[in-house]
C-alpha cells in the first residue's frame, strides 16, 4: 500500500513538473513543431515570417538540380525592401570554417604545427594566458584549451571592443576554465588567437590569406572579412526583439556573406574539393564541416545533408536574448530539411 501511495505521489509531481515546464515554453515553439509541414519551402518561410522573424533567406543546393534561393519578409523593416536572397549577411561563428581550413592548409604546407603551443607562437602571451605553454594549436582548434571566451566577458554585446587587441585584453589574466584538452568549452577566444596565428604565419592578414587560399579558387566574390570591407546597401538589417532600430552597423567581428557564396563554399567542404587528400586527413581530424552562427541581429544555418546530397543554408535577421527565436528558427530549418526530403523522394 505504501509502495503504491508513493508511485502515485511521484506521478503526480511529474505530471504537476510537466504542467508547470509548459508555461515556460514559448507556445509559438510549439505551435511551429506540430502545424503539419507545408508542401513548399516557401511557404514554410512564410509561417517563420508570422512567427515573428522580420526576414528570412534560404539557399538550397541539391546535387542534380539548379541552386534554389528563398526569401520571405524584409530585408530592411523600417524602409520596407523585401527581403534578398542575394543580400549580405552576417555569417558569425559560420567563419570558423574557413579558419580551420586555413589552419589546415598552412600544417599540411609545413608551416604550422598542430601540436606547438601558444607560447611557441606567442611568448608573449605566457603568464597573461594561464597554460600558454600547454595550450597546442590543436586545443584551439577544437575549443579544448581552456581559454575563456571574450564574448561572455561583461558588456561584450552591449560595448564590444573597437579593436582586436582590446578583445584580447578582455580575456588576458582570466583563470582557465580547465585544464588544456581536459575539457570541451566553446570559446571564440580561441579563434581570433588562430586568425592572429595565420598572420604570424603568413605575413598577411588573416583573410587575406583566406581570400587567396579558399575564396579565389572558387571563385567567391561576395565574401568578406567584416561590415568595413561591403557597401552597406547591400547587408541585411538585423533586429533584436524589443529593440526598434537596425543593428546591422554594430561591428562584433564577423565575416559577412552571401547564402549563395557560403553555400558553394560548404558543398566544396564536403566534397572534397576544396582540400587535397592530405589537406582532407588533417581536416578530417580536426574540426567539423556544418556550423552555425549566431549574433545579435543575425543567427545562420549552413549544413550539407548526406543523405540527399544536399546543402541547405538558412539565415534569419531576427534574434533575442533568451533564445526562442535561435529555438524558432531550428524548428523552421529542419521542417524545410524535411520538405527538400520529401520532394527529392517525389
Amino acid at each position: 500500500m505504501k509502495k503504491t501511495r508513493t508511485k502515485l505521489i511521484l506521478r503526480i509531481i511529474l505530471f504537476a513538473g510537466t504542467i508547470i515546464s509548459l508555461f515556460f515554453v514559448p507556445w509559438i515553439l510549439v505551435r511551429a513543431w506540430i502545424m503539419p509541414l507545408p508542401d513548399t519551402v516557401e511557404e514554410q518561410l512564410n509561417k517563420g515570417v508570422e512567427y515573428g522573424f522580420d526576414g528570412m533567406i534560404v539557399y538550397v543546393d541539391q546535387a542534380g538540380h539548379q541552386p534554389a534561393f528563398y526569401v520571405a519578409g524584409w530585408k530592411n523593416r523600417a524602409d520596407k525592401i523585401p527581403a534578398d536572397p542575394h543580400a549580405l549577411f552576417k555569417i558569425a561563428s559560420i567563419g570558423k570554417l574557413y579558419q580551420a581550413v586555413a589552419i589546415t592548409k598552412l600544417v599540411a604546407n609545413g608551416r604550422l604545427s598542430l601540436d606547438q603551443t601558444l607560447a611557441d607562437y606567442f611568448p608573449e602571451l605566457v603568464g597573461r594566458i594561464e597554460n600558454a605553454e600547454k595550450i597546442t594549436t590543436r586545443m584551439m582548434v577544437q575549443h579544448r584549451s581552456g581559454i575563456p571566451s571574450f564574448t561572455n566577458t561583461p558588456n561584450f554585446w552591449t560595448n564590444p571592443p573597437k579593436s582586436r587587441q582590446e578583445t584580447l585584453e578582455r580575456v588576458l589574466d582570466l583563470p582557465a576554465s580547465f585544464a588544456p584538452g581536459e575539457g570541451y568549452e566553446y570559446s571564440n577566444t580561441n579563434y581570433l588567437l588562430i586568425s592572429m596565428l595565420v598572420e604570424k604565419v603568413t605575413g598577411t592578414s588573416n583573410f587575406e590569406y583566406i581570400t587567396k587560399a579558399i575564396l579565389n579558387p572558387l571563385g567567391l566574390k561576395n565574401t568578406f572579412g567584416s561590415i568595413h570591407d561591403v557597401d552597406m546597401n547591400r547587408l541585411t538589417s538585423g533586429y533584436y526583439v524589443g529593440v526598434e532600430e537596425d543593428i546591422k552597423t554594430t561591428d562584433y567581428g564577423s565575416m559577412v556573406a552571401t547564402a549563395e557564396d557560403v553555400g558553394i563554399f560548404l558543398r566544396a567542404l564536403n566534397d572534397g574539393s576544396l582540400l587535397t587528400p592530405k589537406e582532407q586527413e588533417i581536416y578530417s581530424s580536426i574540426y567539423k564541416y556544418n556550423h552555425t552562427g549566431l549574433i545579435p541581429g543575425y543567427q545562420s544555418i549552413a549544413e550539407y545533408h548526406k543523405d540527399i546530397d544536399t546543402i541547405v543554408i538558412q539565415f534569419v535577421n531576427t534574434t533575442n536574448f533568451d533564445g526562442y527565436t535561435w529555438n524558432l528558427g531550428e524548428i523552421v530549418y529542419n521542417r524545410i530539411v524535411k520538405i527538400v526530403r520529401k520532394q527529392n523522394r517525389s
